[in-house]
């Protein structure tokens, strides 16, 4: 049997969504699936107990920041990400390369590769799409993505199409340079904010065959419409019978009108970053929890919610935590917000297998969901 497969079992028949099934050798993943950042090898205030409580099929775990610290060496000496952070189902790897191109304005680009300042101490490094394929295949994640040019927000059509057409160029040299045969490789679709280059991409990023094919470069400022736009425009054109993933999106509204435009795969860091300052995502739209008006409120973060934090705790308690600066705010609210968008895609996988999408979106913007 082969260690990475892709089965689409229902697609909507309103919409272009799919309901589907990503084999690993971690373990299965039901899509559209949401994955949680564990940006440094953790997601942040939650430990893997906490993932596995909340049922996350899959994390996400960025390169970039790995290599830097600690080093894709010393994983590799430590059995790998798997064995180095105990968490026992599928992990993604980033390439790095949005972090390279948006943490630093001395980055060079040249057609071998990047060169960017270490944000930690300033140090130079070299990124290739040979050496990023190095360092993914040391940390082990059962899938790896290529090293691409992320074009940011806004740019012109002439640097865009250069910024695509290195992406390709990179992509052919990553699937070169990757010999590993338990490790997915995904390419990764550019060209901005233009619809014919979209397409381009889509059909030369399909061209070259890889186990899936993710869409870089949107949710960094345009437009939702914009977005929703170019998904639009692309997706006619990206293999059906391999899984899409959209990088970077985990808005409960983003993440809905995604799926409807065929999209499978998602990951975004809101869920931890705004846990962080208050903010709670619930059935009813965004609450912050730190605001006085919940400073006697003994019900749950959300009626609706089954995760610990509101089977066991008020928002009164929650804000006095976060008033305090207690870390046990962030880590309610973060396990609270992962929860809440697992099962928003739960319900979106219902939805799909009863025909029933466009239904669940217009009940998620009555009640406020979207936000």
């Amino acid at each position: 049997m082969q260690p990475f497969s892709f089965e689409v079992i229902k697609t909507c028949a309103q919409t272009g969504a799919r309901l589907g099934v990503l084999h690993t050798p971690h373990g299965d993943i039901e899509t559209p699936c949401y994955m949680p950042v564990g940006t440094r090898a953790t997601v942040k205030a939650m430990s893997p107990r906490d993932l596995l409580d909340v049922d996350a099929p899959i994390i996400l775990s960025n390169t970039y920041h790995l290599y830097l610290r600690p080093g894709h060496e010393l994983v590799r000496e430590a059995g790998g990400l798997h064995s180095f952070m105990a968490w026992p189902r599928p992990i993604l790897t980033d390439s790095g390369g949005f972090q390279v191109f948006s943490l630093g304005d001395t980055n060079r680009v040249y057609e071998d590769g990047v060169e960017f300042r270490s944000h930690i101490d300033g140090g130079k490094h070299l990124f290739t799409p040979e050496k990023v394929m190095q360092i993914e295949q040391a940390l082990g994640a059962d899938i790896a993505m290529c090293f691409d040019e992320c074009a940011p927000y806004p740019s012109d059509e002439p640097y865009t199409k250069a910024a695509m057409l290195r992406t390709h160029r990179w992509a052919k040299r990553c699937q070169q340079a990757h010999t590993g045969h338990d490790q997915a490789l995904f390419g990764i679709v550019q060209g901005g904010m233009y619809a014919s280059l979209r397409i381009e991409s889509a059909k030369a990023i399909a061209d070259m065959d890889f186990i899936g094919n993710a869409i870089g470069g949107l949710s960094v400022g345009e437009p939702k419409g914009m977005m929703y736009d170019m998904l639009e425009a692309m997706m006619p054109f990206m293999p059906p019978g391999k899984p899409r993933y959209l990088m970077g999106v985990g808005s409960p509204d983003c993440l809905i009108e995604g799926v409807i435009r065929g999209a499978d795969m998602f990951d975004c860091v809101l869920q931890t970053r705004i846990a962080r300052n208050g903010l709670a995502l619930t059935h009813f739209g965004r609450r912050m929890l730190r605001n006085k008006e919940f400073a006697r409120d003994f019900s749950p973060i959300d009626e609706n919610c089954a995760c610990y934090a509101c089977k066991n705790f008020t928002r009164a308690y929650i804000r006095h935590l976060i008033k305090a600066k207690e870390i046990l705010a962030a880590q309610l609210l973060s396990i609270h917000n992962i929860y809440y968008t697992l099962h928003c895609m739960k319900e979106i996988r219902e939805a799909i297998k009863e025909d029933r999408l466009l239904r669940l979106r217009g009940e998620w913007a009555a009640r406020g969901g979207m936000d």
